[in-house]
């Protein structure tokens, strides 16, 4: 943070957020999607200065490779010529916020505190997997399997001996919980997911004057859950055809193609819940 006494420089001239030195941390080449992966593949290529040590009592190798996910970016806006976007951690950050103004006929029905930490805790992996999107051709289950492996690195090659190995275990469990998307806690924080995605999309396209169409993810809208969170979805969008209107524009929603959409659809576990929009 800069001292009080120093001059800023002019907002043209500061660096974006997540500028480099990691510009391009979490793109995922073709090559990448199709062979066999471990977490060694990415350890390995850390430095060995900075690689952490495991099966130590203290969680501060832990809190180190935390940082990849303040610098590993969300991939599906770089399609856009988005290149200095959000990071894994923004995403997170954003979604245990929003999870604390759960409606009170939802808040009422759900462990909170359980959905703030799911919420911390579900791309944790991807700070060595990477942001892996349905357009990336990996498929559901080989995503799963790499983030899985990952969680298991980090809870117990890294936490395993801190407190006796009892909060790897938890950020374990409550990883494992949203991945299983069967309780109401777990189906609340997908939605959370969904929404945050379609809140940056705003954003991003506000940030922009108009000049980046976003409406291919406005199909994630679709899959959404519970109504108390769809309401917020139509509100978010709402104001997004207000924008383009401002604009002089009809608000752009583009059809994806039947294979963009089977794409979807097999990340998202099955069909669209909700029709298209």
């Amino acid at each position: 943070m800069t001292p009080p006494n120093l001059a800023s420089p002019p907002a043209e001239e500061a660096p974006e957020t997540n500028d480099p030195p990691k510009p391009v941390s979490g793109i995922l080449e073709k090559a990448e999607a199709e062979k066999k992966w471990v977490p060694a593949i990415v350890l390995e290529q850390i430095p060995v200065s900075s690689r952490p040590q495991g099966h130590t009592k203290s969680p501060i190798p832990f809190f180190h490779i935390l940082e990849r996910l303040k610098t590993t970016k969300r991939e599906g806006w770089r399609r856009f010529g988005i290149a200095h976007g959000e990071s894994i951690s923004d995403h997170m950050y954003r979604m245990s916020i929003m999870t604390m103004f759960a409606p009170p006929s939802l808040k009422s029905r759900v462990d909170m505190q359980k959905c703030m930490k799911m919420a911390l805790v579900h791309d944790m992996a991807e700070l060595l997997v990477g942001d892996i999107t349905p357009a990336d051709g990996v498929l559901k289950p080989e995503k799963s399997r790499r983030e899985s492996i990952t969680m298991d690195y980090l809870c117990e090659e890294l936490l395993g001996n801190v407190d006796g190995g009892a909060q790897g275990r938890e950020l374990r469990e409550a990883w494992q919980e949203y991945e299983d998307s069967q309780t109401l806690e777990s189906k609340f924080v997908h939605d959370i997911d969904k929404v945050e995605l379609l809140l940056q999309m705003v954003d991003y396209e506000r940030s922009k004057d108009g000049k980046v169409d976003l409406g291919e993810f406005t199909y994630v809208a679709t899959r959404l859950l519970l109504p108390e969170v769809k309401e917020w979805s139509e509100q978010i969008l709402a104001e997004r055809d207000e924008y383009w209107q401002s604009l002089g524009m009809l608000p752009p929603h583009e059809q994806l193609s039947s294979k963009n959409i089977a794409l979807q659809d097999e990340y998202y576990g099955g069909p669209a819940v909700n029709g298209k929009r």
